[in-house]
């Protein structure tokens, strides 16, 4: 039995690591301030347990709440729509400070607690911001380095985190996760991003009007939960037993957000009259991930379909909006 710590442990990721983690018998401590995350979400992932509550950006309580931990799978961060991180100026510096602030400490307490592994919740934001908006914009992850062009506030916090991690005496995993979905995802309007936002309004119409961000010609790839969580265990078994290592997580499989919108209306089986609005923030036009690494280092590849994936999501964000 090994003694691990989840920040952001009552959030979307962070729930389900936490129960792969009870479920194999580990001690797990769950770190949260439940800003974004919930206990709700853990109930909904059989996780009884009780929750550290408590803000990160004290580094006391970062310290204290690492005190006892071998293993810290490091999920916490403030995160959320494109519009809440990257909405104004000043929301992209609010989102940089506050994870910078997030992950020094967390960090450092790591290293004064003597924290033998860590497992960090990286970003596709990390890559080269100007090449997703054209046609070439597949990553692999030596591209973060051959060109520094972070996404905003929220990107470059995340790269100048793994650059402290490349800095830290203990043995690092670094998971860039491509969109990932299922159970537990956001779906508050301020922190819900594409899929989850989608499907909110779809549950929600006619009370909510569904509208499209941008042109829907936006494409992505999306990751379902499952797949995501084993390559990161997988992650955590490769650098306890060989070496350090960052790896994308997501699929290749793309998909238009003008698709996945049509999807959403299909699985409401609802008459929705879809809107657009070009003067919202999109993001990205393009990005998706090299996965030549991630299959060759942990041979990992992602198993379930885009339709099975949202349906089983669909489900569950249907039942959870209606109460």
């Amino acid at each position: 039995m090994t003694r691990v710590a989840v920040t952001g442990g009552a959030g979307f990721l962070g729930s389900h690591i936490v129960s792969r983690l009870l479920g194999a018998g580990h001690e797990v401590s769950i770190i949260d301030d439940l800003s974004a995350g919930s206990v709700q979400n853990l109930r909904d992932v059989g996780v009884r347990q009780k929750v550290v509550v408590g803000d990160l950006k004290r580094y006391e309580f970062a310290r204290r709440s690492l005190r006892r931990a071998e293993v810290v799978f490091h999920f916490a961060a403030e995160v959320g729509s494109v519009e809440y991180l990257h909405g104004s100026a000043g929301s992209e510096l609010a989102a940089m400070q506050a994870n910078v602030v997030i992950d020094a400490n967390v960090f450092r307490a790591c290293a004064e607690n003597r924290v033998g592994t860590i497992i960090y919740a990286s970003s596709v934001s990390v890559y080269p911001f100007g090449r997703q908006q054209g046609g070439d914009a597949k990553f692999r992850e030596e591209d973060a380095e051959e060109t520094v062009d972070p996404e905003g506030g929220y990107g470059w916090s995340k790269y100048v985190a793994e650059k402290q991690l490349s800095l830290m005496p203990a043995r690092v995993g670094v998971a860039r996760i491509f969109h990932a979905y299922g159970k537990n995802i956001y779906l508050k309007p301020d922190r819900s991003q594409v899929i989850a936002s989608l499907i909110r309004k779809a549950v929600r119409y006619p009370r909510e009007g569904f509208v499209v961000w941008g042109d829907g010609r936006q494409r992505r790839c999306f990751v379902y939960i499952d797949d995501a969580l084993d390559a990161i265990f997988r992650l955590q078994e490769h650098v306890e037993k060989k070496r350090n290592l960052t790896v994308n997580i997501g699929s290749t499989d793309e998909v238009t957000v003008l698709d996945l919108a049509k999807r959403v209306v299909a699985l409401s089986e609802k008459d929705i009259k879809m809107g657009f609005d070009p003067s919202k923030p999109t993001g990205a036009l393009n990005r998706m991930p090299d996965l030549s690494r991630v299959r060759r280092e942990l041979g990992w590849a992602p198993t379930t379909s885009f339709e099975k994936g949202l349906a089983k999501t669909f489900e569950w964000a249907s039942s959870r909006i209606r109460g």
